[in-house]
C-alpha cells in the first residue's frame, strides 16, 4: 500500500504504511524485557557509585554486608583520587537494615584510614543503636576514626596482620588559637574516648595511655595495634576473619530468632488468660 497525505492547514501529515505482521503499530518490546535489560545496569551503577549491592530479597539470605574503606568523607568533598566511603550513603543503609524484615544481620568489613570524626562517629552510634545481630571485621587496617566504627557491633573481629592506630584527634584548616578552640577540641576527644570504652572491654585510663605514647609513631603521637595486640589489651573480642565473624553472626541470628519466638509465646499465653 502507498503512502498517503493528508492536507492539514499548510503542512501535509504522512500517513503511516500499515504493517501486515504488526498491523496496529504496536510496539514489539515488552516491560519484561526492558527490566531485564535495565536490572544489570541499575546493579552495576549502585556497586560504582556506593560500593554496595542492593537488600537481599530472598528470606534465605539474611545477612547484609557493609563495607567501611579508604577514608570516611564527611561534610566536606575530598579529591577524586582518594578512596572514600561516603557516610551519606552509609546511615541510608543502616536504616535500611533496620526496617527491612528479609536482612537478619549485618558484617561490617573495615579496611580505613580514618577520616571526618563527626561522620565516622554518626555512623558508629547507628551501628550500635541497631536492634539486629552486627558483627566487625577489621582487615588490613582499621585506624583513627575507624577505631570507634569496628568496636561499635555487638561482636568485633580482627586479622592477625590487620593493624589499629590509636592518636589524638586533629583539627584541619584555619584554626583560632584561643582557649575555647582547645577546649571544644578537648570536649570532642572525651567522645570518641567514651564511645571506646563503652562498646569495648578497654579501660579509659589504657586507652589515653595508648593515645598519648611517644615512640611508635614518626611524625605523631599514638600507638599501633597489630591484631592480637588489640584483643589483649580489650579493644576488639578477638581475631579471625570472614570465617569465624560469619559464623559467630549466625549463631547470634540463630538465638535472636529463638529468643522472639519465645516471646511470641509468652504473648499468646497471655492472651489466652485474659480472654
Amino acid at each position: 500500500m502507498k503512502n498517503q497525505a493528508i492536507l492539514a492547514g499548510s503542512s501535509f501529515l504522512p500517513v503511516m504504511p500499515v504493517n501486515e505482521i504488526n498491523p496496529d503499530n504496536e510496539p514489539l518490546d515488552t516491560d519484561e524485557d526492558n527490566q531485564q535489560e535495565t536490572k544489570p545496569v541499575v546493579q552495576t551503577e549502585l556497586l560504582n557509585e556506593m560500593g554496595q549491592l542492593q537488600l537481599p530479597k530472598e528470606p534465605n539470605n539474611g545477612i547484609h554486608v557493609i563495607t567501611i574503606i579508604g577514608q570516611v568523607e564527611g561534610h566536606l568533598v575530598m579529591p577524586p583520587q582518594n578512596k572514600t566511603t561516603k557516610y551519606e550513603h552509609i546511615i541510608p543503609q543502616l536504616v535500611a537494615v533496620e526496617e527491612s524484615p528479609d536482612v537478619k544481620g549485618l558484617i561490617i568489613i573495615l579496611n580505613t584510614v580514618g577520616g571526618d570524626v563527626e561522620a565516622g562517629l554518626a555512623m558508629a552510634e547507628m551501628i550500635a543503636s541497631l536492634s539486629k545481630p552486627t558483627v566487625s571485621l577489621v582487615l588490613g587496617g582499621g585506624h583513627s576514626i575507624g577505631v570507634p566504627l569496628a568496636v561499635s557491633a555487638d561482636r568485633t573481629f580482627i586479622a592477625s596482620t590487620a593493624t589499629m592506630t590509636i592518636h589524638p584527634i586533629r583539627l584541619t584548616g584555619l584554626v583560632v588559637g584561643v582557649q575555647q578552640s582547645f577546649d571544644y577540641l578537648d570536649r570532642m576527644q572525651d567522645r570518641v574516648i567514651g564511645f571506646i570504652t563503652k562498646h569495648s572491654h578497654i579501660k579509659e585510663e589504657k586507652f589515653r595511655e595508648l593515645m598519648l605514647a611517644t615512640g611508635e609513631l614518626a611524625r605523631d603521637i599514638g600507638t599501633i595495634l597489630v591484631g592480637k595486640d588489640a584483643v589483649e589489651c580489650g579493644l576488639i573480642d578477638e581475631t579471625g576473619g570472614l570465617q569465624e565473624a560469619l559464623s559467630y553472626l549466625n549463631k547470634m541470628i540463630v538465638q535472636r530468632e529463638k529468643e522472639k519466638s519465645k516471646k511470641g509465646k509468652r504473648k499468646g499465653k497471655n492472651t489466652k488468660e485474659v480472654n
